[in-house]
């Protein structure tokens, strides 16, 4: 053999025992995660649906992966000190985010972020989704979408008004939705949190609210609210009578509240993976999946490609609508 090809030789060799050796790595890395505890940081604060989603998992995840996992709520800004906090942790797998739609329409509503979404955070797994529901006072004219779209189109100026959470929430931007895709022109009152807003919207206070379907249906179901249409895709196991908004007279209407796992840029890809593979098995618990289903949750369980994916429509999604309605936080 001429002493060139013997180089040749030589050289692919050694890039794949190279290339062996990083295989058995990450592999070994993988193999023996976790080794400790593992913290999963919850952006909200207790009490909320994030937190109880988080403490409905996490028991059983922790049961799956043979470790403790640490609930650890950091609230405030939207999402974004927890965000922040998970965004600078190490990117070894013992720190996780359990984040909520904000994810996708923060990065539309803010031009000063404290992360950069897409950049700092590796995607694990699409939990679940919650329909928003269109839900209105019982005594209100509104029964249909219709209804709603006739009230909401005068010549003189907005005489509907909606309720939601706050600036900027989920609830906000379902109702921004709504006019953006059926040119409607409600609006918008904040409130300082969803419960607040929806005790006025069963008083007749403001007759409209675009409410999540896990913390509403409770009140449909009593009388307080009418529901008049699901902003889902399609109808909701919980509520199969309900039709969707898509259907009722606004093409591609969907307005959903979501968890997803996120871990830190970075963190090695058989560690994502072996986390992704743990949370779509938890999910299939008879008693998570039980409890999750009758807050309204479409249980998904992705793969971290198929969040990247989700995500980065979310967030185009969210960008035009906050346009249109001209939104800025900041």
């Amino acid at each position: 053999m001429k002493s060139a090809s013997l180089a040749t030789f030589a050289r692919r060799a050694c890039r794949w025992l190279a290339a062996c050796a990083m295989t058995g790595l990450a592999a070994g890395a993988a193999a023996a995660y976790p080794e400790r505890p593992v913290t999963l940081v919850v952006t909200y604060p207790p009490g909320g649906t994030v937190d109880l989603v988080a403490r409905l998992i996490g028991p059983r995840l922790s049961a799956v992966l043979g470790q403790p996992v640490v609930i650890e709520n950091k609230g405030g800004a939207g999402g974004m000190i927890g965000g922040a906090y998970v965004a600078k942790a190490a990117p070894d797998g013992y720190t996780l985010m359990l984040d909520a739609s904000n994810h996708g329409q923060n990065p539309a509503l803010h031009s000063k972020m404290m992360f950069d979404t897409l950049r700092d955070f590796a995607p694990v797994s699409l939990l679940l989704r919650v329909p928003n529901i269109l839900v209105v006072t019982p005594s209100y004219q509104v029964r249909t979408v219709a209804d709603l779209i006739r009230l909401a189109t005068p010549a003189d100026g907005p005489h509907v008004y909606y309720a939601s959470s706050g600036p900027g929430s989920a609830q906000h931007l379902a109702g921004e939705l709504f006019n953006f895709l059926a040119h409607t022109h409600m609006q918008h009152v904040a409130y300082k949190g969803g419960g607040p807003a929806m005790v006025d919207v069963m008083s007749g206070q403001v007759p409209v609210m675009f409410a999540s379907m896990g913390s509403s249906w409770a009140h449909v179901k009593s009388g307080k609210l009418r529901a008049v249409a699901s902003g889902g895709t399609q109808r909701s196991a919980s509520a199969p009578d309900l039709p969707t908004i898509a259907e009722s007279g606004v093409p591609g209407y969907a307005s959903y509240e979501w968890n997803a796992v996120f871990a830190p840029a970075g963190t090695p890809p058989a560690i994502v993976e072996q986390l992704s593979q743990a949370l779509a098995q938890v999910l299939k618990d008879p008693q998570v999946s039980k409890q999750l289903v009758d807050m309204g949750a479409e249980l998904v369980g992705s793969t971290p490609a198929e969040l990247d994916t989700f995500r980065r429509a979310e967030i185009d999604k969210w960008k035009k609508v906050v346009e249109e309605a001209h939104l800025q936080l900041d």
